[in-house]
């Protein structure tokens, strides 16, 4: 059963043909599909029918759907509709989908990169004003991935950007390690681990530089400043 409201749906247009095809459709639902997630079709659905004209209730003909797709079955057709199409969005839904993606741009740029005159990542903020400053343009129907390396390449004659990552050897005394090995898991990979004779645990773990400073007052929080780290490397990436 649809469980997205007609209020809130939204029209998924395809020209294929010489003919129209649209279907109602939940915007953010129809993101994820067109991003490749795994969505359930029938869910996003507003009603299980393909219309000429959706505004005015004139559904397409069988006919033209089977030349067209090869089908007459609505959730069928209603996916290649939504993945091939264009999503008409209303501006209040635009802007709210922008926004989620462009904050998602944000937190990964300022999780992988560093100021290379500091070596200090740079605040989400800084971030948002170059992005501004540069006159970045966020497709609300494209994930954050797609459009990330776009956006760096802009930013770039307005904000320094290194990509770095850095290499870790830390200790954690035995009645941390539950806690701080779910942190190390969150912010990096371990490349190396070693469990001591006193319950301790040795790891050398790599990680983003933009998140350095967070990992280390995640671990400081942890073990109340009771682990020993020492960074054995920094090597310069490829942006996200």
């Amino acid at each position: 059963m649809a469980r997205v409201s007609l209020d809130e749906a939204v029209v998924a247009r395809l020209e294929k043909g010489g003919e129209r095809f649209e279907v109602l459709v939940d915007p953010e639902g129809a993101r994820k599909l067109r991003e490749g997630e795994d969505v359930d079709v029938e869910e996003i659905l507003a009603v299980e029918q393909v219309f000429r004209d959706a505004r005015k209730g004139e559904r397409a003909s069988e006919q033209a759907m089977e030349e067209v797709f090869g089908t007459t079955e609505p959730v069928k057709v209603a996916e290649i509709i939504i993945k091939e199409g264009q999503i008409q969005l209303t501006a209040e839904q635009r802007r709210k989908m922008q926004e989620e993606v462009k904050r998602q741009i944000i937190h990964m740029i300022a999780r992988r990169a560093v100021d290379p005159r500091t070596g200090a990542p740079h605040p989400p903020e800084r971030i948002e004003r170059a992005m501004e400053e540069a006159g970045v343009h966020i497709d609300p129907m494209k994930s954050a991935e797609e459009q990330v390396k776009e956006v760096i390449k802009q930013l770039r004659p307005h904000l320094p950007l290194k990509f770095e990552e850095v290499k870790v050897a830390i200790r954690i005394p035995a009645k941390y390690t539950g806690q701080a090995m779910g942190v190390v898991r969150e912010y990096g990979d371990i490349e190396q681990e070693e469990w001591q004779q006193d319950g301790s645990w040795i790891a050398v773990v790599r990680l983003p530089a933009g998140v350095q400073d967070d990992f280390f007052e995640r671990l400081n929080e942890i073990t109340k400043g009771d682990y020993e780290s020492k960074i054995l490397e920094r090597e310069k990436v490829e942006g996200p």
